[in-house]
């Protein structure tokens, strides 16, 4: 068996994460690929090293200071090196990078480095390879991978009966100039890993032990999820379930390889897995109706009404032309005989807000166009509500019986999710009630039977 293990900030955040990190790594042979991320925070008053670096640049930009920023950076991975008695020559590290801190110094290089740094510092304490991700993480020009050759590349480190540390957040394009991912790119890389090694598992290990139902900051102890699918998944990262990066599965998913979302600090605890299929896990264990409740607040619903508007041909055309020319991204577009909506984050709307709507009323000459702020989308996500006849409706209901007004309605076809757009004041009161019914009702009538 081969296990991808990879580890997020929390985990390698000091000393003594990274002595959990080793227990962990030794407990099960099959760990063989190790990926980590930048140290994260070791308490709520410290910065992850990802985020002084990137305010390292900034000041490098406006021709400020930076000592401040790279010197807590420096002090860190002194204090890792000194309590777990390493011999990596942070000095030569720390004057390379300094080589490079001028105007010009690429941004994607210096914020790189911290993950660099800890993988060195993990794979000297581990008593493993260490491989940069710069030598075989490929991209395309286009920011996709290129797995053909990085598979090809990778090919190189696999004749070793050593464990394998690799950086997690970058790679390089065709042109050999390294490049960064979005933030939480090292679950990426460690779903990139998992794929192109074939692996049986591929481990995501941070600070919680898998997903819960819903969040633990709105609802006390909510029930932890023991299963999703792929699917599941998706809609529930992207609507706000932030334990992995949603762009996590795709690598994973093209060879059905199962994630296992795992806690550093809780190692015994199993998690959450997460696979292409649950339904043998299903057969012994039925899962709820509902699987997770996610939501999202601070939303805009532009609303275009104009009669007739449904025969009128390019219509939905041009309102949707004036909001990409805008580069404005939409959530949701309920639509009626005479009525088009669109949901949008309102950070993307500030400041165009006005420009737009000028914009549409020309095009298409509307009867009416207004604005409603202060939105929240709520999403319920489960694989076995399809098999609920009425669910819909009885979401719907007990909405309506806790007296939230639904402003938006939105159910896609595979009946895998309903979402609905609430006022910003109703969000956590919409979450729990919905906990209430669908989740303790359910778990109260099994322990009944």
């Amino acid at each position: 068996m081969i296990k991808v293990a990879k580890f997020g900030g929390s985990s390698v955040a000091n000393a003594e994460q990274f002595r959990k990190v080793k227990a962990i790594v030794e407990a099960d042979k099959s760990r063989k690929f190790i990926v980590t991320s930048a140290c994260g925070k070791e308490s709520h008053e410290d910065h992850k090293v990802t985020d002084l670096l990137y305010l390292c640049r900034e000041h490098i930009r406006y021709g400020v200071s930076y000592e401040d920023m790279l010197g807590a950076v420096e002090s860190k991975y002194r204090r890792i090196k000194e309590e777990l008695g390493l011999k990596l020559d942070l000095e030569s590290e720390f004057a390379e990078i300094r080589s490079h801190l001028d105007r010009n110094v690429s941004t994607d290089y210096l914020v790189s480095r911290g993950e660099y740094l800890t993988a060195r510092c993990l794979a000297e304490y581990l008593d493993a390879d260490f491989a940069d991700a710069q030598d075989f993480i490929a991209f395309n020009f286009d920011g996709s991978f290129d797995f053909e050759r990085i598979e090809e590349l990778f090919s190189a480190y696999l004749n070793t009966d050593k464990k394998l540390v690799i950086p997690g957040f970058y790679g390089f394009l065709p042109n050999g100039k390294l490049k960064i991912m979005s933030r939480g790119g090292s679950d990426i890389s460690g779903a990139v890993i998992a794929n192109i090694t074939n692996a049986d598992v591929y481990e995501n290990w941070t600070d919680v032990s898998g997903f819960m139902v819903t969040d633990p900051r709105i609802v006390k102890d909510p029930l932890p999820i023991a299963y999703l699918n792929y699917n599941e998944l998706r809609e529930m990262s992207y609507m706000g379930a932030n334990v992995l990066h949603d762009d996590a599965i795709f690598p994973v998913r093209m060879k059905s390889i199962p994630i296992n979302i795992r806690n550093t600090n809780d190692p015994e605890n199993p998690g959450t897995m997460i696979m292409n299929d649950c339904s043998e896990y299903d057969k012994v264990n039925p899962p709820h109706a509902i699987t997770g409740i996610t939501g999202r607040r601070d939303y805009s619903v532009l609303t275009v009404i104009k009669s007739h508007s449904s025969a009128e041909v390019g219509f939905l055309k041009k309102i949707l032309t004036v909001l990409e020319e805008y580069k404005i991204s939409i959530e949701s577009a309920p639509i009626t005989v005479d009525t088009f909506s669109v949901l949008v984050q309102t950070k993307d709307f500030e400041g165009v807000v006005y420009d737009v709507i000028e914009r549409i009323k020309k095009d298409v000459r509307p009867d009416e166009i207004y604005v409603e702020d202060n939105i929240s989308l709520i999403a319920v996500v489960g694989r076995a509500m399809r098999a609920v006849p009425g669910m819909a409706g009885s979401f719907l209901a007990e909405l309506g019986r806790n007296k939230i007004n639904i402003k938006i309605i939105n159910q896609g076809s595979d009946e895998l999710s309903i979402m609905v757009g609430v006022d910003n004041k109703d969000f956590e009161k919409a979450i729990q009630c919905i906990y209430n019914k669908f989740i303790i009702e359910e778990e109260n009538m099994k322990k009944g039977s």
